[in-house]
């Protein structure tokens, strides 16, 4: 990967010394420090074993090598795992080694691969520093990966935290109780190869690296080149600006909302001032005070979910598991048992005589229209329309709620789903899932569900010889229907 000159702050024979400093000014390792160092094989790790090796009489460290065999790669993993065991007796150190298959765990927990490997190897070096009595674990990551990071969690959607990138040092993710740390943090890949192979460093290349199946390779050979050749070649020096105020103001909206829920106690609530009521603070401290809460409950975090509670009080949202939370009027987040739904038994039932027609049910406008294919243009699909095989659909068709045991065929999927389970999915709240509209064909099957996609079995096809287009449509709030 090119490298432009302004982005290598130090030169190479430098890296040690820069290091070093790292090391001490951020006070990442004390003196006499025992430190559990993650080794893969790769180039990253391999250059910071050697690195730290080098550095360690001066401090008097003392390094114990952590190898996590993933058995992702077959014959290369185990090659991986000879090579680490054969430069840590070069080197005179102990190393620890332990092996998982990853792909069965990920496969069992309903986790991608990447995350199980994650997973699995915090877990296996916090429980190898445990029985050590190690407390700091050595972390390989670079400037490059904190970048490629910053990018990832961009496209998923991350908040300020999120997109602050890894600290320097900070608790692992397996116990809290061990630290993390992270020398290399400023350091760009292409200085660590270059130091590598300076120093005849051996190391081993993984081929998945290269495989653009994942996303994160795909940014790192695709999304990065392209924004550091065609828009920004100091990109990684402008993504640390970006991270570095991401990050600070980050914590300042955290420590806010940490200040305001130590006084925001439901028995203190009273004595607030009202400047101080949840409802008056920033929708960023808000948005934090809800999180923090959540975590605090053990429920899972998304912004779908905190914009819910944010909006609104006192409605109950489904979390899955039987559990829902609310918000009171006070910030405060609680966790119920899912209140029994009540289902509304109204329906009415339509006879599609005739060429079109129109009604109305449970506040909605629908009109349908039926035309031979042959001839017709089909236009592009409209907000409040849709077009279905007429002759699937059949002469009469129910209007009605969601029913217990509703079971549901959207266009793309293979079978039939609960209709519930769709619902989760697709976040809709409890509240509104009783008020959307349910359309039955003539066989009892559903063709269509207000606010999903359309019926896999009555959408159009080449041997479709009637269009049903179907328009519905919510009346203006105050309007009468």
């Amino acid at each position: 990967m090119p490298v432009g000159a302004d982005e290598v702050a130090w030169g190479v024979t430098e890296l040690l010394e820069r290091v070093e400093q790292n090391l001490q000014n951020r006070k990442l390792l004390q003196p006499g420090q025992v430190v559990l160092m993650a080794v893969s094989g790769g180039l990253d790790s391999m250059a910071l074993l050697h690195l730290l090796h080098r550095l360690a009489g001066r401090h008097a460290w003392r390094l114990t090598v952590a190898h996590f065999n993933h058995r992702l790669r077959g014959r290369s993993s185990d090659a991986d795992e000879r090579l680490v065991r054969r430069i840590a007796a070069r080197l005179k150190l102990p190393v620890v080694v332990e092996r998982a298959e990853v792909k069965a765990f990920a496969k069992k927990s309903k986790l991608s691969v990447e995350m199980a490997a994650r997973k699995l190897r915090h877990e296996f070096l916090s429980r190898a520093a445990r029985k050590r009595k190690i407390r700091v674990v050595a972390l390989a990551h670079h400037a490059d990966d904190q970048v490629e990071l910053f990018f990832l969690r961009l496209l998923r959607g991350a908040g300020g935290e999120g997109l602050a990138g890894m600290k320097w040092h900070s608790p692992s993710p397996a116990d809290s109780n061990i630290t993390l740390v992270r020398p290399l943090l400023d350091v760009r890949r292409e200085e660590l190869n270059q130091w590598v192979r300076e120093n005849q460093i051996p190391f081993r290349e993984d081929a998945t690296n290269f495989s653009t199946d994942f996303l994160r390779n795909r940014i790192r050979h695709e999304l990065l080149p392209l924004l550091r050749n065609k828009y920004q070649p100091g990109l990684n020096r402008t993504v640390q600006r970006v991270m570095e105020i991401a990050g600070a103001e980050s914590e300042a909206v955290s420590e806010t909302a940490r200040r305001w829920a130590a006084g925001g106690r439901p028995e203190s609530v009273k004595s607030r001032s009202a400047k101080d009521h949840f409802e008056t603070l920033l929708p960023a401290v808000q948005r934090k005070i809800l999180q923090r809460q959540l975590i605090g409950l053990g429920v899972p975090v998304d912004f779908e979910l905190i914009e819910q509670l944010r909006e609104s009080t006192d409605r109950f949202v489904s979390v899955g598991s039987g559990l829902a939370v609310a918000r009171e009027a006070t910030g405060r987040v609680n966790l119920h048992a899912e209140p029994p739904v009540e289902f509304d038994p109204q329906e009415t039932c339509v006879a599609l005589a005739g060429r079109a027609g129109k009604v109305r049910f449970a506040g909605m406008r629908l009109a349908w229209r039926r035309e031979a294919a042959a001839g017709l243009v089909r236009p592009r699909r409209q907000k409040g329309g849709e077009f279905f095989d007429a002759d699937r659909v059949g002469s009469r068709i129910i209007l009605r709620h969601w029913r217990p045991g509703d079971r549901f065929q959207p266009i793309g999927m293979k079978s039939a789903v609960k209709l519930q389970d769709l619902f989760t999915n697709g976040k809709i709240p409890r509240a509104r899932r009783r008020e959307l509209i349910v359309a039955t064909a003539a066989d009892g099957r559903i063709f269509w569900v207000e606010q999903l996609r359309i019926g896999e079995p009555f959408k159009l096809t080449s041997r479709t010889r009637r269009h049903l287009i179907w328009r519905w449509q919510r009346p203006v709030p105050g309007e009468t229907c």
